[in-house]
């Protein structure tokens, strides 16, 4: 196949036209401005386009798709040459379906964990090497890209994220997979600059659960009440299998595991994790691995990257980086870091950085989720709501939404780190969160700070 990128330097965009180049199709792409690591690893491939730009010349009748990314707009020359010429058009999951519709497609939808979970299960595949295809939304450790596809594995692992799909076509990615093996983890609103009001968001899994190839199957969390109202509701003819957080217990900063063999020391901690985890060895026994072959490649499972990664660690603190950013993901990852250490004082930075933290009406949401840190910051700059074309945010409505007296608040990215460099962090264990670097905030200095 011959296939051009429009819009090839996104996260999810440059995985997919690596994985492409790999199986041995003609792979172009275009973008206007391409951040690292994208950047040098479509480099590597010989994927980088020469110039940064939109060039409809590119658009040529011999090309035999185009896969357009979210980054791109309506309007872009590339896409109405593409439009003009008649030649067939795809959004990222739209394709990935097509590449996918012959096989046996596992879906893990969720407003949290979905990544985790995903990762989860490609890990413990590929500890029995038993080889699927794949999409996920995080680098791990052992796999060159997060995108994999070829003609011959029977099944396709699918990290199904509830964003609109292209700028030309405004449905949720999960909705266009069909899954026959699904799995929800939780919802809690999210993306409301897309889905203005809770019950709008519900509807999108609604719609999921509804999708499922009749025959299939979901599994979903039942601890969690509006996945059980959605899942419990659908009529669609499909097995619906419940989870819940296994037996475990924390000693000496060591999270050990409940199982049939007794007890047994993991990687991950938090009971989130130890819930993604009960997930994912659901959808692994769906696939045929037994529950003896997920613990013993589980217990090496050192998480996705940024989500409760380790960055730093000395024997009088340790340091975590978190893509945390919605309220009950912030919730969760304070909550697990405190139960992992609760001999040290946890100090916990949020960075508010995407549309719906940085939203006035949205703050409320907030309320409590940095209650387990002993000590709590957040970070935010005014520069970013005036990018985002939003009405200004003042430290008082922030300090009012959390509703936390010692709350700490940044808005300047100096005087943030300069808080972290004076910082004696001895005992403490230090949590930053956030889809953003905090106005520039170096991490690898952050291993001087600990």
């Amino acid at each position: 196949m011959r296939v051009h990128f429009i819009a090839i330097g996104g996260s999810a965009m440059h995985n997919l036209a690596m994985a492409l180049h790999q199986k041995g199709d003609t792979v172009t792409g275009s973008d206007d401005v391409i951040f690292e690591p994208s950047k040098s690893r479509l480099d590597r491939f010989g994927l980088l386009p020469s110039d940064f730009g939109w060039y409809p010349e590119k658009i040529t009748a011999d090309l035999d798709a185009i896969i357009l990314g979210m980054h791109a707009k309506e309007d872009n020359p590339e896409l109405r040459k593409a439009q003009e010429l008649g030649l067939k058009i795809y959004s990222y999951p739209e394709f990935l379906y097509e590449q996918s519709k012959n096989k046996t497609r596992v879906v893990i939808g969720g407003s949290h964990g979905k990544t985790t979970i995903t990762s989860m299960i490609l890990h413990v595949l590929h500890y029995h090497e038993k080889e699927v295809d794949y999409m996920v939304g995080a680098q791990l450790d052992g796999f060159d890209t997060m995108v994999h596809l070829t003609e011959e594995n029977d099944f396709m692992v699918l990290e199904g994220d509830e964003y609109l799909s292209s700028p030309i076509d405004r449905r949720p990615k999960f909705h266009l997979y069909q899954p026959n093996i699904a799995l929800i983890s939780g919802i809690a609103w999210d993306h409301i600059n897309v889905f203005p009001t809770f019950e709008n968001y519900v509807t999108q899994f609604q719609i999921f659960v509804d999708s499922i190839v009749r025959g299939g199957s979901i599994n979903y969390n039942e601890e969690d009440p509006e996945v059980v109202k959605v899942v419990e509701n659908s009529e669609n003819q499909i097995r619906k299998i419940p989870y819940t957080t296994p037996q475990y217990r924390v000693e000496n900063g060591e999270t050990l595991l409940q199982t049939p063999e007794g007890e047994m020391p993991i990687e991950v901690f938090g009971a989130h994790n130890l819930s993604n985890l009960a997930g994912a060895k659901w959808i692994c026994q769906h696939m045929g691995i037994d529950e003896d072959e997920f613990y013993e490649a589980i217990a090496s499972f050192t998480g996705a990257s940024k989500r409760l990664e380790k960055i730093a660690e000395s024997d009088a603190a340790v340091a975590y980086k978190d893509f945390a950013h919605s309220p009950s993901k912030v919730s969760a990852t304070t909550n697990a870091v405190k139960e992992q250490y609760k001999d040290r004082r946890v100090v916990a930075c949020l960075e508010l950085h995407t549309y719906s933290s940085l939203n006035a009406e949205f703050l409320k949401e907030y309320e409590g989720a940095l209650d387990a840190a002993d000590e709590a910051v957040v970070f935010y700059s005014p520069d970013a709501v005036k990018i985002k074309q939003l009405e200004e945010v003042s430290a008082n409505q922030i300090a009012q939404a959390f509703n936390r007296d010692d709350l700490i608040i940044y808005t300047n990215p100096e005087e943030f780190k300069t808080y972290l460099k004076q910082k004696d962090f001895s005992n403490s264990a230090l949590l930053l969160m956030s889809s953003g670097n905090y106005g520039g905030l170096d991490f690898d200095e952050v291993k001087g700070m600990i």
